[in-house]
């Protein structure tokens, strides 16, 4: 072995290396089993669950990169074996719900928790009884987007009752913690908080519930799927190739755990000038549909750029509320009624 390589090194290089989608890394996955050193090359094998297996090409491509970057080293090959996800039967934590969807996205940035407070408003503005989940415990957003300040009430026999507010039930981390205090829990703790948010929140009889997920493919997203009849989801991209390449990780983390897509939202789609009406393609245009019709998937419809959503966002009157008349407003009505039409409410 070359006196240039350090074996220690290069066993923290690959453990400390953190799988994308997810707040592991491979030493505690306990994905290492064994690393073998040859003169300047080296092979790294692996043993994963196969629920990683879409992120193969680029957790081979990061770990060639950093362990390439030691000095001495000539060659990396990095080799996989796959392990079956093990299939964990769907519980019913939420009886009293028709329909559970979760709203989902490969990656944060692509406004997919703007899309999912307006998408229930306007689902309820529609007749629905509807829920909103806010399941991002790291980053909560909603008592933000909805003006909520105060706490939720309790019960008596240890239930939360949801806020009211523009018409549908909502929930959030965001209400229960320090807005200035960063939450620091691990996937554990995060998992019972998400079970109790769902088993112990008196959501009453309602015929949707939305279900903000964290952006990425982790394991808490998987575990939260797991853990409630999810009859399906919503994928949240922007029109870039960079955000669609994150949104389909997010969709094959669905097929995994076999819960079916019931369409694609493209956000941020075009800029439309308040004051000209000229319409600006920033981010491109089109991009998320042509690929939902290449993979057969179906495309619920688009929401063009204001700068009211960011401002219904920041002063907690979400844009259907506050512009029931705009352009946006009336596509998200738009993406509501398709929604309606594949769950037959």
């Amino acid at each position: 072995m070359d006196k240039k390589l350090s074996r220690a090194a290069i066993f923290e290089s690959v453990n400390g290396y953190v799988v994308p989608g997810t707040s592991a890394n491979l030493a505690t996955l306990k994905a290492l089993k064994g690393i073998d050193v040859q003169g300047g090359g080296i092979t790294v094998q692996l043993g994963m669950l196969d629920a990683y297996q879409d992120r193969e090409a680029e957790i081979r491509a990061a770990l060639t990169d950093k362990l390439k970057a030691q000095d001495g080293v000539t060659s990396v090959n990095v080799a996989f074996t796959w392990e079956k996800t093990p299939q964990v039967e769907f519980k019913n934590l939420l009886p009293t719900v028709k329909h559970a969807i979760v709203v989902g996205s490969g990656k944060g940035g692509v406004g997919k928790s703007t899309v999912a407070a307006n998408l229930a408003i306007a689902l309820a503005q529609q007749g629905l009884k509807v829920g909103l989940l806010d399941a991002d415990l790291y980053g909560p957003s909603m008592g933000m987007m909805f003006g909520v300040t105060e706490g939720p009430e309790g019960t008596p026999e240890g239930k939360i009752k949801p806020v009211d507010k523009f018409g549908i039930k909502l929930m959030s981390m965001a209400f229960l913690i320090d807005e200035d205090r960063p939450v620091v829990w691990r996937g554990p703790m995060l998992n019972k908080a998400l079970t109790q948010f769902m088993a112990d929140v008196l959501w009453g009889d309602l015929d949707v519930l939305l279900m903000d997920l964290p952006p990425g493919t982790g394991d808490v997203q998987i575990s939260l799927i797991q853990n409630a009849h999810v009859k399906g989801a919503v994928i949240v991209s922007t029109p870039q190739d960079v955000a669609f390449l994150d949104a389909k990780k997010a969709i094959g983390m669905f097929n995994v755990v076999k819960v079916p897509v019931l369409g694609m939202i493209e956000n941020m789609s075009s800029y439309v000038c308040p004051k000209c009406g000229e319409e600006t393609q920033i981010f491109g245009h089109g991009g998320v549909k042509k690929a939902a019709e290449r993979m057969e998937l179906p495309f619920l419809g688009e929401i063009p750029i204001d700068l009211a959503i960011r401002e219904g966002g920041d002063n907690g009157k979400p844009l259907v509320v506050a512009h029931p008349d705009s352009p946006q407003a009336k596509g998200f009505h738009a993406i509501a009624k398709g929604l309606r039409e594949k769950l037959g409410l």
